[in-house]
């Protein structure tokens, strides 16, 4: 499945081969969730919030986060695969289609980010620690949930190819539950899932090869990579590269996206730019956790300066090893962004935030290259649940809306 990577510089606005589909150009609304999916069911408010960027121009929306399993959720309200979801999701996907954009699923299990509280299912982690966000123990995941969870992945990637989604983006990021294996910090087992890269390798490496066998060649399979969980105790870059080198020999990826921060040791680290805990703490529906936020959440929240194309320098130690096509995220917001990542070899941009600002940003940029995002990066938009075109910066819009969990990307 893997492709060779060309070194010719392309357009970013021009059409791009993905795996089996063709995409309209090379940019990727990158998966943010929603908060639109009550009873864990798609809303015409979720069908009109992908609907806004793909008439905006952009080449494919991702939808997040759907999820594997229902312990897998980080909230009740999440989407998660089975046959009572599909016929709102096959809706979703034509009226995508209708734009002349793709769509992709982002599907994972959240693992130690869940939140027990909400979903009232115990979170699953590699080894003993405590939850949080549901403040009590995770379960330790027996070799039977791994299996299951495997197969799940694979289940679900079937049901995203019969609803018409074009693409499937697996999470192994920000410490959900195959990016909590491979973190040397978390992942403390004794078994055969512990210990060397190889073995915390596992998960991964068996989720997209179950992935791969039930849909490969039939949608597009993109993986969302930690490059570094940006704590002393989590994954570095060398075994994060490592990790990427061992999906791409194994041939089950189309194209891969790079990410980094985790969900559960530094949240911030994907984001860059201002860190609003008044506002996290004021959306949490737990007193405890409003409280604990308030106290000491400028230790957990930690603000990084944001500049633009913030992970390429990071993700050019990949790009330089890897002959699979990449996707770059972070910082991503013009034209000149879009055409440096095309120089520097990344065959498509993702982006999230100045999508949510201004969702026709695209047209605007294909109209006057010279466009300049209207985000300014205050990350206002991560403790209320997103809707539509909603930026807490855009006048007459009120907020705050219901809170999102801390694990929002």
């Amino acid at each position: 499945m893997t492709d060779s990577h060309t070194p010719t510089t392309p357009d970013v606005l021009s059409p791009a081969q993905l795996g089996p589909i063709t995409l309209r150009n090379r940019i990727i609304k990158a998966a943010t969730w929603e908060g639109m999916a009550p009873q864990g069911l798609v809303s015409q408010e979720l069908i009109d919030y992908h609907l806004a960027p793909t008439q905006g121009g952009i080449g494919m929306t991702t939808v997040a986060y759907l999820a594997v399993a229902p312990e897998g959720r980080t909230e009740k309200n999440q989407i998660h695969w089975r046959p009572e979801a599909l016929p709102g999701l096959r809706q979703l996907t034509e009226s995508i289609h209708k734009t002349g954009a793709k769509v992709s699923a982002q599907i994972g299990h959240a693992g130690p980010v869940s939140d027990p509280s909400s979903t009232k299912y115990p979170a699953l982690a590699p080894s003993f620690s405590m939850n949080m966000l549901g403040l009590r123990p995770n379960r330790v995941a027996t070799k039977d949930d791994i299996t299951r969870i495997t197969r799940q992945h694979a289940e679900a990637a079937k049901m995203a190819r019969d609803v018409g989604f074009d693409a499937v983006e697996i999470h192994l990021g920000h410490n959900y539950f195959a990016s909590s294996f491979l973190s040397p910090g978390i992942n403390r087992r004794k078994d055969e899932y512990g210990g060397s890269l190889a073995n915390r390798a596992k998960v991964a490496r068996g989720v997209m090869e179950a992935v791969s066998e039930a849909v490969g060649g039939e949608v597009a399979i993109l993986a969302k990579l930690n490059m570094e969980d940006g704590a002393k105790s989590g994954i570095q870059v060398d075994e994060s590269l490592q990790t990427a080198l061992w999906l791409e020999q194994d041939g089950t990826l189309d194209a891969l996206e790079l990410t980094a921060g985790s969900s559960l040791l530094n949240p911030l680290y994907l984001f860059k730019g201002g860190a609003p805990v008044k506002e996290f703490a004021k959306n949490q529906h737990n007193p405890l956790l409003n409280l604990g936020l308030r106290m000491v959440g400028r230790f957990f929240m930690r603000e990084y300066e944001y500049q633009p194309l913030y992970f390429m320098e990071t993700a050019k130690q990949f790009r330089r090893e890897l002959k699979l096509p990449m996707v770059l995220l972070g910082g991503v917001t013009d034209r000149d962004g879009m055409d440096t990542a095309m120089e520097e070899g990344y065959d498509f941009v993702a982006m999230g935030r100045a999508l949510l600002r201004e969702p026709d940003l695209i047209q605007k940029i294909a109209a006057n290259p010279a466009t300049a995002s209207q985000c300014i990066h205050c990350n206002r938009c991560m403790p209320t649940i997103y809707k539509g075109t909603y930026c807490p910066e855009i006048p007459g819009i009120k907020a705050p809306r219901p809170a999102l969990p801390l694990s929002v990307i």
